[in-house]
């Protein structure tokens, strides 16, 4: 398995929680553009920052993922996403969502680690 990048995924928003507080994500790219990170995306509830020198150094900030569950903890873009989910699978993994092809460019879904949280693993299509 290949991991191309492994990405936190901040929960922004009202009162420090997930929500729909765009504002929260034009601070964090403000705040975190001080330490040099540029924005690489932005769908509107979700916002990607990056390091101009070191672009797999990354930070997301989420309000609410729009198609998935829950918000996931952090992301994991790996080379091929069906054969993770399927070894995953094998070992008695729980999927909480997908996988799922999405609209903006990548293929996905969503499992839980052993401490409970939720990892969003990817990859490009």
């Amino acid at each position: 398995m290949s991991v191309h990048r492994v990405v936190p995924n901040i929960p922004v928003g009202a009162d420090g929680e997930a929500g729909t507080d765009a504002s929260a994500l034009r601070e964090n790219a403000a705040f975190y553009g001080l330490l040099g990170f540029e924005e690489v995306m932005n769908h509107g509830w979700i916002m990607t920052l990056a390091s101009p020198t070191q672009p797999a150094a990354q930070i997301s900030f989420m309000t609410k993922d729009e198609t998935g569950p829950v918000n996931p903890d952090l992301s994991v873009e790996v080379a091929d996403v069906d054969a993770v989910h399927a070894a995953l699978v094998r070992e008695g993994a729980e999927i909480v969502y997908g996988p799922h092809d999405e609209e903006w460019g990548v293929r996905r879904f969503f499992v839980r680690d052993p401490n409970g949280r939720v990892v969003n693993v990817l990859t490009h299509r």
